[in-house]
């Protein structure tokens, strides 16, 4: 049932989200870090847990323990990696990037950003990344995406995290809406969306840490706004590194009051 609103209700809803907007802008960092170098340190051999390569078009799923680091590094320049997370303690809690993008109040995740999960808790937090070109509006690749490239072998990220979300006792209906890493999509002023390829380079990385216990499903397969011609993506080598001591002032956990207050979910939960 329609309720009416006067123009002066209308005005007054607008003024106290614009005030609650100005708060959360206000307390985000007014500069994050910096870009991380390329190409990426090497990681020391004692406190790699597992390494893989996901080749083109294909897909993996791993669990991840409360402060282990996840350090995706595509072998070329074309690849794009669509993500998706779980609570691996109840599976119906799940990443949440609509949540994650109104609480932090940009679409641009980067460096010292977190992703949250449905229920107001951290999941992941960046804490490494060369370009911060990733896409948190448009979601993985279709069977009809992938019909431009005239292979019939060509996998997509949807049946690919069908198939991902069964291995770990899940359906089509637990899965998130997705987080592709090294896909530069930005918002034109108009409204419609673009790649902006200048933003990815060779030698790009990225390093998630785990802020709960966690099960992931990753798709290597091409963006669906990616102009590029390339059939076959770029393998990707997914490497896992065991929990190191996180500070109380580390970036991730202190860059937004949004996030404190993630981060202080995650502590009550334990309770």
């Amino acid at each position: 049932m329609h309720v009416h609103r006067t123009p002066e209700q209308i005005n007054a809803d607008r003024q106290r989200y614009l005030e609650h907007q100005r708060m959360g802008l206000e307390s985000s960092p007014g500069v994050l870090p910096m870009a991380s170098p390329r190409p990426a340190p090497d990681i020391d051999g004692t406190s790699v847990l597992m390494s893989k390569t996901v080749p083109g078009g294909w897909y993996t799923t791993l669990s991840i323990a409360k402060g282990e680091v996840l350090r995706l590094a595509p072998q070329g320049a074309v690849s794009a990696v669509s993500l998706a997370a779980w609570a691996a303690a109840d599976t119906s809690e799940r990443m949440n990037l609509p949540d994650t993008i109104k609480l932090q109040w940009t679409t641009e995740l980067c460096k010292g950003r977190v992703i949250f999960s449905d229920m107001g808790r951290v999941m992941l937090s960046i804490v490494e990344d060369s370009s911060g070109a990733h896409d948190a509006l448009t979601g993985g690749s279709t069977p009809a995406t992938v019909e431009k490239y005239n292979d019939p072998r060509m996998r997509n990220t949807r049946d690919n995290m069908v198939l991902a979300a069964a291995k770990l006792g899940l359906d089509r209906r637990d899965i998130p809406p997705l987080f592709t890493l090294f896909a530069p999509v930005r918002v034109q002023a108009e409204g419609a969306f673009e790649w902006r390829g200048s933003m990815v380079s060779q030698g790009d990385w990225i390093e998630l840490r785990a802020e709960m216990d966690l099960l992931v499903a990753l798709s290597n397969c091409p963006h669906p706004l990616d102009p590029r011609a390339a059939t076959t993506p770029d393998a990707v080598m997914v490497t896992k590194v065991s929990a190191a001591h996180v500070p109380a002032d580390d970036l991730c956990r202190t860059a937004t009051a949004e996030a404190q207050r993630g981060f202080e979910n995650n502590a009550k939960a334990k309770g």
